[in-house]
């Protein structure tokens, strides 16, 4: 069960999504792919993809540039009876090197944490089919 309590997806940030100068990359680009993950998380507990309703908590910790790739994971923190809180967590696990050449990336020994936060998202009761996806029936 736990496994379906959890989400976590890697992408590529590309060159496109670079935002500001230096090529540094929007915070919101991770939010995004918080919502990615938590309306896969509702779709494994519920059959349906929820209404993210809202951030309790975010940190930005590290910078995030074009060209890193960054691996996103969420964990079920509290089940309410309609709500799933989740806990966020998006590492950088290859950082780009503009400093050694345009194309230069290094894949990081020790993943680099860019941001952390907790998110809650609502499944209305009348579209939640927990019992027939067979994750929260316990």
């Amino acid at each position: 069960m736990t496994d379906q309590l959890t989400s976590t997806l890697r992408v590529r940030i590309g060159q496109e999504e670079a935002h500001y100068g230096g090529n540094l990359v929007e915070g919101a680009r991770i939010l995004k792919l918080f919502g990615d993950v938590i309306t896969e998380i509702a779709i494994k507990t519920d059959g349906d993809e929820g209404l993210f309703v809202g951030y309790s908590d975010i940190q930005f910790l590290a910078p995030v540039y074009a060209g890193d790739f960054i691996e996103v994971a969420g964990t079920v923190e509290k089940i309410g009876n309609t709500s799933r809180t989740v806990k966020f967590e998006a590492r950088k696990v290859v950082a780009s090197r503009y400093d050694a050449s345009p194309s230069a990336a290094d894949i990081l020994d020790e993943p680099i944490v860019v941001v952390r936060a907790t998110g809650t998202t609502v499944i209305p009761k009348e579209n939640s089919r927990a019992s027939a996806v067979g994750v929260l029936a316990r």
